[in-house]
């Protein structure tokens, strides 16, 4: 992890690195990995392309803003982060290797997750994330089932669902947030721990049914019948058409097709064989480019014991 700072306005400090950049850096443990790698209703491991964060506190001393931007860029998250104190601006930049992210859970995706835990009514238990402090640096954050309490949402009575997340920074004392969520995910209520203030909804809103997950339809294997089908049997009469036409065209530019089958026909008639097959195959075996020709004079092929058939093979 690297980092570069800026600061402007009459009161700017230089900011030198903390030792514990050269610190190991933080990784999430197995049983956080594992809850992220198994959540259905988001993507895989919560990546997050690019997020925007402003809060403010107005006094009429000393106001203060923060801004902090996260944009992936190719192997790296860079993180963008800006304190207005007064008329002071300090605006520092770090770089995080894409690979050291695995586990981060940022204040965006922090909200998808609370919602899936009250939507299954689980926390996963021993897992460690990672996310940011206030000072902007890597550290572990963790969630906690506080169980389910009834709280009054306008005139209305609902059940909630407590989740604590606290987050340890390494630079100060660990900060712990109560999310009161109903059954649908919706955040109700919201306390900072050690604050006397909270938020909280005034106005009870549609709660989200829960997803019935119908079975897959079966499609049963019909029979095909082509006869019936106006369209395959359109097509069928077509290539039909087609192959008559074909045939007959071929047949008027062959004449001698059609006299070899005649004569095929007049000795079929003539033998009247049990085997019509082979003898079919016997009477156009001769044509056959495979076949050697016949020579006219049968006897002259006889074998002899005194000469050899083939005339490139010397004899004895």
């Amino acid at each position: 992890m690297s980092s570069k700072h800026q600061s402007t306005g009459p009161r700017a400090k230089d900011h030198q690195p903390s030792a514990r950049d050269s610190s190991p850096p933080l990784e999430a443990n197995a049983e956080a990995i594992h809850f992220l790698n198994n959540l259905r209703y988001l993507s895989w491991d919560l990546h997050i392309m690019e997020q925007h964060t402003q809060e403010f506190i107005k006094l009429h001393i000393l106001p203060m803003e923060r801004k902090m931007s996260l944009v992936r860029q190719d192997d790296q998250l860079v993180m963008t982060r800006s304190v207005k104190e007064g008329e002071e601006v300090k605006t520092e930049v770090t770089f995080f290797p894409w690979s050291s992210t695995v586990g981060f859970v940022s204040e965006a995706a922090n909200l998808l997750l609370l919602r899936v835990m009250a939507w299954r009514q689980l926390v996963p238990s021993n897992a460690r994330f990672l996310a940011l402090d206030t000072e902007g640096k890597l550290c572990y954050s963790t969630y906690q089932a506080l169980g389910i309490q009834t709280i009054q949402v306008g005139h209305q009575e609902v059940d909630v669902f407590i989740v604590e997340q606290t987050v340890h920074s390494d630079e100060g004392i660990p900060g712990s947030c109560q999310f009161y969520l109903l059954s649908d995910g919706h955040l109700a209520k919201r306390i900072q721990v050690g604050s006397p203030r909270c938020c909280m909804i005034t106005k009870m809103p549609v709660l989200r049914d829960k997803d019935e997950i119908e079975p897959a339809p079966v499609f049963e294997k019909k029979p095909l019948v082509w006869e019936e089908d106006m369209e395959l049997y359109s097509r069928f009469l077509g290539r039909k058409e087609e192959l008559r036409v074909s045939h007959n065209s071929y047949l008027r530019q062959h004449p001698e097709a059609q006299a070899l089958i005649s004569d095929f026909l007049l000795f079929l008639l003539l033998r009247r064989p049990a085997d019509v097959v082979t003898f079919a195959a016997e009477y156009f075996g001769p044509f056959a480019k495979s076949n050697p020709p016949t020579p006219a004079l049968r006897s002259s092929s006889r074998p002899s014991p005194f000469r050899s058939l083939d005339p490139e093979r010397p004899t004895d």
